[in-house]
């Protein structure tokens, strides 16, 4: 709602400007997109890496319970 209301009121102040972001925002998003999915592929590896490592102290707390 607060970024709408930012729109509008660029809107009213410089609506070029508005309605370039608007015209611009998703390209932007397009051109992030990739960014994201290396971000989330570098987080499951990390998440894997550390959950190797965490594994024996798992076992070693509960060890009749996986």
């Amino acid at each position: 709602m607060f970024t709408f209301l930012l729109w509008c009121f660029l809107f009213f102040v410089c609506w070029p400007l508005a309605l370039a972001a608007l015209f611009l925002y998703p390209l932007v998003w397009l051109l992030l997109l990739p960014f994201r999915i290396v971000g989330i592929g570098v987080h499951a590896a990390l998440q894997l890496l550390r959950a190797l490592i965490l594994l024996p102290a798992r076992l070693l707390a509960a060890p009749f319970r996986l």
